[in-house]
């Protein structure tokens, strides 16, 4: 079978590894190189571009991809199927070429968590259970036929980055299997129930700040969800003050705390009141300084802690 493979963050790079053990990926398109590094002189290609051209792959970068000279190249290929992992949304003249149309690796169980962050989203939410889905793609986001589920148990204490870690690696066989049975016949698309849809849409900065007035378990849940990006954050001090790792600490005996409230021995430990209970602050950064546990934060910060959030 034929393949083009549509792909750019390091999310997509294990399902390309393991599609190019299985079958011939004829082409991948990836987004154009960008511009960072020090005066943003160096130009950066995508995860999934630095594995295309190890592995000798066609590599198709557009900027636009209703370009007729993109569509062409697409053509001429003559792939049976195009497989989409954490890539931009595909217009119709695309999705459509193929014989076989166009199927995306999406990290929830749809229609569960539809939109650009699912597994942050669904570890914020609290859930116990996230995991894949392969589906036919159509002009709207998240919502074509179902393929294959796949469930991927949300560990206890687990941080957004370790959950996509772990789906990532995942994917890629549950890709294949799930192509292979499609193509024999095994798997047929069943339409999506719309009634029990969910949304993750993009993280923006005003939804990455915590707030105390909230349960301790919430709080908790949105720092883990947010780790290691973008990072949840609230004021200290007038600075940015991101948490990356916490604990719920409810066996601290001090007296009952207003939402907000900083409590520290000044060296060793930093909590923050939530409405309920004490988050323990681990893994820190504040702003204009780069991330460290909280001891080496309190060496330099320790006599200089408000006594309440911003």
């Amino acid at each position: 079978m034929k393949i083009i493979f549509f792909g750019t963050s390091g999310f997509a790079v294990p399902s390309l590894e393991s599609l190019n053990n299985n079958f011939e990926v004829a082409a991948v398109v990836t987004a154009p190189d960008k511009r960072g590094g020090r005066g943003r002189k160096q130009l950066i290609a995508s995860p999934v571009k630095k594995y295309a051209e190890a592995n000798g792959l066609k590599i198709l970068q557009p900027d636009r991809l209703k370009s007729a000279d993109f569509l062409q190249q697409l053509e001429e290929i003559k792939a049976e199927l195009f497989v989409v992992v954490a890539f931009r949304m595909l217009p119709k003249l695309v999705w459509d070429m193929p014989e076989m149309g166009t199927i995306n690796l999406h990290a929830s169980l749809l229609p569960a968590y539809r939109g650009a962050a699912p597994i942050n989203h669904a570890i914020i939410q609290g859930e116990k259970v996230s995991g894949m889905t392969v589906f036919k793609l159509d002009d709207k986001i998240d919502t074509g036929d179902l393929l294959c589920k796949k469930s991927v148990e949300i560990l206890p204490d687990e941080t957004a980055g370790e959950l996509h870690d772990r789906m990532a690696q995942q994917g890629g066989p549950f890709l294949v299997k799930c192509i292979r049975e499609w193509h024999s016949g095994k798997v047929n698309p069943l339409p999506q129930d719309h009634t029990q849809a969910s949304h993750a849409p993009k993280l923006d900065k005003e939804f990455c700040l915590l707030d105390w007035n909230l349960p301790a378990t919430d709080v908790y849940n949105k720092i883990r969800g947010l780790s290691p990006y973008p990072g949840a954050f609230n004021q200290l001090a007038g600075l940015e003050f991101k948490i990356f790792e916490a604990k719920i600490n409810d066996n601290i005996s001090t007296p009952k705390a207003v939402p907000g409230k900083v409590y520290s021995d000044g060296k060793s430990f930093l909590l923050i009141s939530a409405v309920d209970q004490w988050i323990d602050c681990k893994l820190v950064q504040l702003q204009g300084k780069r991330r460290m546990n909280i001891k080496d934060f309190l060496n330099g910060w320790g006599q200089k802690l408000p006594e309440q959030t911003d």
